[in-house]
């Protein structure tokens, strides 16, 4: 398999994301829905706290590319849903370092949205992986 990082400018390096991804040579890909801050029984945790929701959907999104037998590495095109765009912005670091890690740099839209599917989530992280 080959991923090959398409940026024609350089300021996407400062967010750690890439314009686009070109993947050849992969036999299978995962479309991942969306994790959020919830436990294994679909409680929210984190009232508040985007920085902990978003590393929590993170997190849950890992566990989703286990089970499949991936990891984020394998990943190559994140979307993430916020009802709090700003707060969102200053809560990247440690979300960012984790993806850096992993040798991720996924092809990534943010969108602001009115609201997620409980009135305590605050951001909602889907992705494309390949192997």
């Amino acid at each position: 398999m080959e991923i090959k990082h398409v940026n024609p400018w350089t300021w996407q390096d400062n967010f750690g994301f890439s314009q686009a991804v070109e993947v050849s040579g992969h036999q299978r890909t995962l479309i991942c829905s969306g994790q959020t801050s919830v436990d294994e029984n679909a409680n929210p945790l984190h009232d508040g706290n985007i920085e902990a929701q978003l590393l929590k959907a993170l997190a849950n999104l890992e566990t989703v590319l286990k089970k499949a037998g991936m990891n984020l590495g394998n990943v190559v095109g994140i979307n993430i849903y916020t009802s709090d765009v700003d707060g969102i912005m200053g809560a990247f670091g440690p979300y960012e370092a984790r993806l850096q890690a992993a040798g991720c740099k996924p092809a990534t839209t943010l969108l602001g949205v009115a609201k997620l599917f409980l009135p305590q989530l605050m951001v909602e992280i889907e992705a494309t992986a390949v192997a």
